[in-house]
């Protein structure tokens, strides 16, 4: 037979009392209590189902969990659907405070493994290719050509990602707009970078191909003056991720190894190179590395969330320009 729940318990629950639930849980993971937390859940997620507004608790809970439980209990709540409404995906969140070693043997899901694998990678840890099993396009170790990303930090209450460092920029007057090239699969690849930000979120987003340089491409998307710069392939990658594995304002964080593959798959895309996808990263990353990379805002953008980036490739003669705002 089920063990009564504390009497205190079951008043938080029937009076809804998500403050009083939400204190419990943080004193279950100050003492380690972790048996209550699980029974927390249970007890939560019965009475959903009987109408109760409890779910926030539940999922509260479980972002606990995946934070600071040992890695078994943490790896448990790694399932679709848990932490709905944690500050990020909770294979991140578990992956961000315990190592592969501890995980791996309490991961079931291949997506979830792949996930967590690439991530702990992603953070310096040795991790064997085969970890990601068959889910992974993209090779788990940094290659080369890429930066250090900034890694999430969770708390408690939230989430903190150092953001790129960028060089300072300078105004430019721009010149006339460039006739615009039919290319909407790299238009629509440099947009999905900030998906989230379009779709759960707030924002807005548009992106262009013009023939010319990156200056006419950011042209024609409006603006006569913009301050900008150059930078290397590196830069571009760090500002791309940090943009991609955020939800912007109000849309789910995706998770740095969800937002390289978006980046890898828009390079491959301009580039020519997602018909014969996956890519062979040397390939990739040598012909990104010919791409002009310019950094720009418009100038009076006050906080908020942006993303404001043009590409040209010299041989080719064409440009692209995207630009994507997401507000609190």
């Amino acid at each position: 037979m089920e063990d009564a729940a504390p009497a205190d318990l079951v008043d938080l629950i029937e009076t809804s009392d998500l403050d009083g639930l939400v204190r419990r849980i943080d004193a279950a993971c100050r003492e380690g209590d972790w048996p209550a937390i699980i029974t927390l859940i249970a007890r939560c997620d019965d009475a959903v189902l009987r109408g109760k507004q409890v779910w926030g608790a539940v999922h509260y809970a479980q972002y606990r969990l995946a934070l600071d439980a040992p890695a078994p209990q943490a790896a448990a709540v790694l399932t679709p659907g848990a932490g709905r409404f944690a500050p990020g995906p909770l294979w991140e969140v578990a992956a961000s405070t315990h190592t592969w070693e501890e995980l791996s043997a309490h991961l079931v899901d291949p997506t979830v493994r792949a996930l967590v694998a690439q991530e702990r990678a992603l953070r310096g840890e040795p991790v064997p290719a085969e970890a990601a099993g068959a889910v992974a396009e993209l090779p788990l170790a940094r290659q080369p050509w890429e930066p250090e990303y900034p890694h999430a930090v969770y708390r408690p209450d939230g989430v903190d990602v150092a953001g790129p460092g960028l060089p300072d920029l300078a105004w430019c007057e721009l010149g006339a707009p460039g006739a615009v090239v039919d290319d909407t699969e790299s238009c629509e690849a440099l947009l999905d970078v900030v998906r989230p930000w379009l779709d759960e979120s707030s924002g807005r987003g548009v992106a262009v191909a013009v023939e010319g340089r990156a200056e006419t491409a950011i042209r024609t998307l409006g603006p006569h003056r913009v301050r900008l710069a150059d930078i290397d392939l590196e830069s571009a990658l760090a500002v791309m991720v940090d943009a991609a594995a955020s939800g912007g304002a109000f849309g789910k964080r995706r998770g740095t190894p969800a937002g390289r593959a978006a980046v890898w798959w828009a390079l491959a895309v301009v580039l020519g190179m997602d018909h014969t996808w996956p890519v062979d990263p040397a390939q990739l990353g040598a012909e990104a590395a010919g791409l002009r990379w310019v950094v720009w805002d418009p100038g009076d953008q006050v906080g908020g969330w942006v993303y404001h980036l043009a590409v040209e490739d010299p041989e080719v003669g064409t440009a692209w320009a995207v630009s994507a705002v997401d507000a609190r």
